[in-house]
């Protein structure tokens, strides 16, 4: 299946992870994929930028409609979590975090917004659960990803009449590199992994491959009447009431 073919897209923090199963779905389906993030990407026409600078996103558009002609699908995958207590989080550490995982998405959004009205393109934003819930210590990265989904929403609304379609996916526990190398730090990893499938009525956790199967549906085209909405990716995690 080949939905992408001719088409430019755009995947921010797709070096890794849940962004790189994206890139890769994109591209396998025909895509031409650009990624932008902190450090190279040899696998990908990689853009090398930091995303908490409010010039990036702007630069990032610029380079890719530059090289490639057009933007026909925009995903804003790029994001930064933060563990701290209210009390313990710096004014710095939220305020990145924010930049990074709200501000840098709108301003890519309004960045690409010629381009994607000339392709009639779409939009995929990465939110998280935590943008419905929270874990501990969570604050800047739960309201960021609320933010997002909130943005998303909005986006799609104001976009609609040009064309241009606004979705969001909220993870869960995704097998990648970052939390793989958590469960590893454990001091029982077999059983920190047991329990953390357990949570879930799946009864495992999730692969980034299929995050990036959602992705790649909603940018394609027979999703066309499908907008303003937030997917959860959870293995039914939210969907679980805890234990008394």
């Amino acid at each position: 299946m080949m939905r992408f073919q001719g088409k430019v897209a755009l995947v921010t923090g797709g070096r890794s992870g849940i962004g790189r199963a994206i890139a890769a779905r994109l591209r396998d389906e025909g895509a031409r994929v650009f990624t932008a993030q902190r450090g190279p990407d040899p696998e990908f026409d990689g853009i090398e930028v930091d995303f908490a600078d409010p010039d990036a996103p702007a630069r990032v558009v610029d380079q890719v409609t530059g090289q490639a002609g057009r933007l026909d699908v925009l995903v804003n995958n790029a994001g930064v979590m933060q563990e701290a207590g209210i009390a313990e989080m710096s004014l710095a550490d939220w305020q990145r975090t924010l930049a990074v995982n709200l501000t840098a998405p709108f301003l890519t959004i309004k960045a690409a917004l010629p381009h994607l009205r000339a392709a009639r393109g779409s939009i995929v934003n990465i939110g998280s659960i935590e943008g419905l819930g929270s874990n501990p210590q969570h604050a800047a990265y739960c309201a960021s990803k609320a933010g997002l989904h909130g943005l998303t929403r909005a986006v799609a609304v104001d976009l609609g009449a040009d064309g241009i379609r606004c979705n969001a996916v909220a993870p869960g526990w995704i097998d990648t590199d970052l939390n793989m190398d958590f469960i590893d730090s454990q001091p029982d990893p077999a059983r920190f992994r047991d329990q953390i499938g357990r949570i879930h009525p799946i009864g495992r956790t999730g692969q980034p491959e299929e995050v990036a199967a959602l992705v790649a549906f909603l940018a394609a085209g027979e999703s066309g009447f499908i907008t303003g909405q937030v997917y959860v990716v959870d293995g039914g995690r939210m969907a679980k009431l805890s234990l008394p």
